[in-house]
């Protein structure tokens, strides 16, 4: 029988205090449970050190007991256990020199922002609030625990977190916490890039209980310049970009902020107003790459931009084929997968042939249809249109195609293999390979269906060319 994260949490916060110690759920589960919203995870801090901790508990990693940080495993689940404590001499903007195990007030005082300082005892039902995080948490405000740049000076990263909280939860930065946010934004170049974009992935992730603007269907309306932004991601964007976070992390996406685009197809505006228009129809199912997609599929357009002399139009002539270098750039500088960097930047590579599915070749589109990445580079798609013109009789075709060829589960695998053709009398080298490929062609057009088909046309260029 398998046990409720919560559950697991309150005994043993129920263990600790029955042995002795002081012992709170702490941080953004108390945090999410006050507005309502189901934790990702449990948090204790106790006064127990790790010593006591390891005495306990029978399963337990260390996983920083220079900081009293322990991993308590319980009915296979893992419990962040650390000791109260204080930190003081930050110096390279990560990590505290001096740590001290102290009591909860100090431990709370020590934590980034007043609604991540929150303890709560889930046994008593007792809420302990030495910060001012709870009148924050009604107010929907980002506030440093005492001095803002005090904060930001310990640790570089939390001008990122200010930022993603402020989004993620729809709060506002307290002024004085912006101000200081504006002020050392430059200071996060400082910090790792393993580090940065993990912050980014969280803040760029997809809606979980964002109502507005979520439709799934291809009519939803695009949203124009001008509105408000209400998804995480796409009110994070923005953010980034008027805390002056954007320009040191994702120049390439700062420069969007003046890119022009032609009115007759972008009436949004800028290549930024754009992305954050993308950003805001971002469905809660979304593939992880989506949003990433979205952010790079129009890197390139500085860069690549031009205006007619004569009619004044903006052209952006390959900025897809740059732009994939330029994603995959990107990607590798903040540390990706080299999985996830290929389905981006193919992603990126193709977004501009959609506009040409209806005239293209069925074998053509079959390739498109076939493509490992087409979901991906479909939701692409729609938000594309979704954020610009708003016109979706393309991806309504796509849809329509695709559905189509799921029907056809053998057009998937190719008719024949090359042992298929050497057994026929063909010698392994390029002439074979380009052989397949023809058959290849031939099935996504229709014209070969079936294994035997293959074998007799191939009979038939044999027979007609024996000495080619």
């Amino acid at each position: 029988m398998s046990f409720a994260p919560r559950t697991i949490a309150t005994d043993i916060v129920r263990r600790l205090q029955r042995t002795g110690f002081s012992a709170f759920w702490v941080g953004g589960c108390v945090r999410d449970l006050l507005l309502g919203r189901a934790p990702g995870d449990f948090d204790i801090a106790t006064s127990a050190q790790p010593v006591d901790i390891e005495k306990l508990f029978p399963h337990t990693v260390a996983v920083g007991r220079k900081f009293g940080v322990m991993v308590v495993i319980e009915e296979d689940q893992q419990f962040q256990v650390a000791t109260f404590r204080a930190e003081a001499d930050y110096r390279d903007g990560r990590r505290p020199e001096t740590i001290v195990f102290a009591d909860a007030r100090a431990d709370a005082e020590r934590r980034d922002f007043t609604v991540n300082g929150l303890f709560f005892d889930p046994i008593a039902e007792q809420l302990h609030d030495w910060v001012g995080g709870e009148a924050d948490l009604r107010a929907k405000v980002i506030r440093t625990i005492g001095s803002p740049e005090e904060r930001f000076a310990e640790d570089h990263l939390r001008l990122l977190r200010a930022v993603r909280f402020a989004a993620q939860l729809n709060f506002e930065i307290e002024p004085a916490t912006f101000a200081a946010l504006k002020t050392n934004a430059a200071k996060i170049k400082r910090i790792s890039a393993e580090r940065v974009r993990d912050e980014l992935i969280k803040l760029f992730a997809p809606p979980t209980d964002w109502n507005a603007g979520l439709q799934r269907g291809p009519q939803q309306a695009s949203q124009r310049a001008g509105s408000e932004f209400r998804t995480p991601a796409a009110r994070g964007l923005e953010l980034l970009r008027s805390s002056d976070l954007l320009e040191p992390i994702l120049p390439e996406i700062a420069a969007t902020v003046t890119c022009d685009q032609s009115p007759d197809f972008h009436p949004e505006g800028t290549v930024f107003q754009h992305l954050c228009l993308m950003l805001q129809q971002l469905p809660p199912d979304a593939h992880p790459s989506l949003p990433w997609a979205v952010l790079l599929h129009d890197v390139a357009k500085p860069v690549t931009a031009s205006r007619d002399p004569q009619t004044g139009s903006i052209h952006f002539y390959e900025h897809e084929k740059i732009g994939a270098k330029m994603a995959e750039s990107i990607l590798e500088r903040l540390r990706f997968p080299r999985k996830q960097i290929e389905e981006i930047a193919t992603a990126v590579r193709f977004h501009m042939q959609f506009k040409d599915a209806p005239q293209m070749r069925k074998a053509t589109l079959r390739r498109l249809l076939l493509r490992a990445t087409f979901p991906l580079e479909l939701e692409l798609h729609r938000l594309d249109c979704a954020g610009s013109h708003g016109m979706f009789d393309i991806y309504e075709f796509l849809v329509a195609q695709a559905e189509q060829l799921a029907k056809q589960p053998e057009i998937r695998p190719g008719l024949l293999k090359g042992e298929a053709l050497i057994a026929l009398g063909l010698p392994p080298g390029p002439p074979l390979g380009r052989l397949l490929a023809e058959i290849r062609e031939l099935q996504l057009q229709g014209e070969l269906k079936t294994a035997e088909e293959a074998r007799e046309w191939v009979k038939q260029q044999l027979a007609r060319h024996p000495n080619s």
